[in-house]
C-alpha cells in the first residue's frame, strides 16, 4: 500500500473523516442551540405583547427540526460505518499483502534449495552418506512445499463450503485417539497425552476430514512453536453442565494475551513467530476457528505468557440442550457430501 506523503497529512482518510464528523456534529449542536435560543427569545416577546403563538411558531417547526436532526444523525452513522468498513478493508489488504509476500517466500525457498541439491547431484559424484543426507534435506523441502499448498487448498475448500468428505456421528474421544495413532510417525518428536476427565461418550456429528484438519493444525503448532527439549501436548476432555471442552495444552513458546483473539484471524501472523524466525502462512489457526464454527463449536486460546505454553480450547455445546441447533448443524455439514 502506498504511504501518503507526510507533507500532505491533511489528505489522510482518518483526518478527513474526523473533520467531517466534527463539522456535522458542530452543525447539529449549533442548529439546536440557536433554535432553543431563538425560541426562548420569541416566547418572551409573545408573553410581553400577548401575541398568538401560532403566528410565530407554525405547527410544523418542531417536527422539521426533529426530522433534520434525525437526518444528520443518519449521515453521521453512515460516515462512521463507511469508516469502519474502510479500516477493515485496509487491514485485510495489509494482511493479504503480508501473506502473499510470506507465502511467495515460503514457496521460493524450498524450490531454490531443491534446485541447488539437484545441480549438486548432476555436477558432482557424491558418496552414499552424502546422497542420503542431501536426499533427506530435499524430502524436508518437499514436505514444506506440500504443507503450504495444502493450506491454500484447505482454505479454498472451506470457504467454498465444498468439504468433500463423509459425515459421521462418533465419539470425539475415539476420533482423537485414532488420529494420534494413525499419525504417530508425524508426531514422533511430541509426547502426546490424552486425559479424559469425562464420564460421557461425547458423540457428535462431525465432518471427519475437517475434524482431522483441525487436529493436524493444532498438534502441528505444538511441535512447530516449541523451544522445549521435550515437547509435550496434553489433550484433555472436560464435561460441564451445558458444554464439553477439548483442551490442547502444550509447553511451547506461549501466546501474548493481547494476541489471544487475533491469532484466529485470516492471514494473521503473531509477532512471537517472527521473533523466533518461524515462518508460516497465517492460515492454520484460522482454519481451526472456521472448522469449529462450521460444527457449531467455538475455538479460543490462552497463555500465561512467553515460554509458559499455550492452551487451545474447543468448546462444544451439549446436543441434549440444543437439539434444534444440532439438526441445523447436520444439514450444514451434509451439504455436498455423503453420509457414512
Amino acid at each position: 500500500m502506498q504511504i501518503l506523503n507526510p507533507s500532505r497529512w491533511y489528505l489522510h482518510p482518518v483526518f478527513i473523516f474526523t473533520c467531517s464528523i466534527f463539522a456535522l456534529a458542530t452543525f447539529l449542536v449549533v442548529t439546536i442551540s440557536w433554535y432553543m435560543e431563538i425560541t426562548s427569545a420569541l416566547e418572551v416577546i409573545i408573553l410581553k405583547f400577548h401575541i398568538d403563538p401560532k403566528l410565530i411558531f407554525p405547527s410544523k417547526t418542531g417536527m422539521t427540526i426533529l426530522v433534520l436532526s434525525a437526518l444528520i444523525a443518519v449521515v453521521l452513522i453512515g460516515i462512521l460505518l463507511a469508516f469502519i468498513y474502510y479500516q477493515k478493508t485496509v487491514n485485510l489488504f495489509r494482511l493479504q499483502h503480508n501473506f502473499i509476500y510470506n507465502f511467495t517466500h515460503e514457496l521460493k525457498t524450498p524450490v531454490t534449495s531443491l534446485r541447488i541439491y539437484l545441480e549438486t547431484f548432476i555436477k558432482h559424484e557424491l558418496k552414499s552418506n552424502e546422497v542420503k543426507k542431501y536426499s533427506e534435506n530435499m524430502l524436508e523441502d518437499v514436505n514444506r512445499l506440500t504443507e503450504n499448498i495444502n493450506s491454500i487448498l484447505d482454505l479454498a475448500r472451506i470457504e467454498s463450503q465444498n468439504f468433500g468428505s463423509e459425515i459421521t456421528r462418533d465419539s470425539l474421544i475415539k476420533l482423537v485417539e485414532n488420529f494420534c495413532k494413525k499419525n504417530s510417525s508425524l508426531f514422533r518428536d511430541l509426547d502426546i497425552e490424552i486425559d479424559n476427565q469425562t464420564n460421557i461418550d461425547m458423540v457428535y456429528p462431525v465432518n471427519l476430514f475437517l475434524f482431522e484438519m483441525l487436529l493436524m493444525n493444532i498438534i502441528s503448532n505444538a511441535i512447530k512453536y516449541n523451544e522445549s527439549h521435550a515437547p509435550k501436548l496434553v489433550i484433555r476432555f472436560k464435561n460441564f453442565i451445558q458444554k464439553v471442552t477439548i483442551e490442547f495444552i502444550d509447553n511451547g513458546i506461549g501466546v501474548d494475551k493481547k494476541e489471544a483473539k487475533k491469532i484466529f484471524r485470516k492471514f494473521y501472523q503473531s509477532g512471537r513467530y517472527q521473533a523466533n524466525d518461524i515462518s508460516g502462512s497465517g492460515l492454520g489457526l484460522y482454519l481451526v476457528s472456521s472448522i469449529s464454527a462450521i460444527h457449531g463449536w467455538r475455538a479460543s486460546a490462552a497463555s500465561n505468557g512467553r515460554g509458559k505454553g499455550a492452551t487451545f480450547k474447543i468448546t462444544i455445546p451439549k446436543a441434549s440442550i440444543a437439539n434444534v441447533r444440532e439438526k441445523n448443524l447436520w444439514k450444514r455439514l451434509t451439504k455436498n457430501v455423503s453420509l457414512s
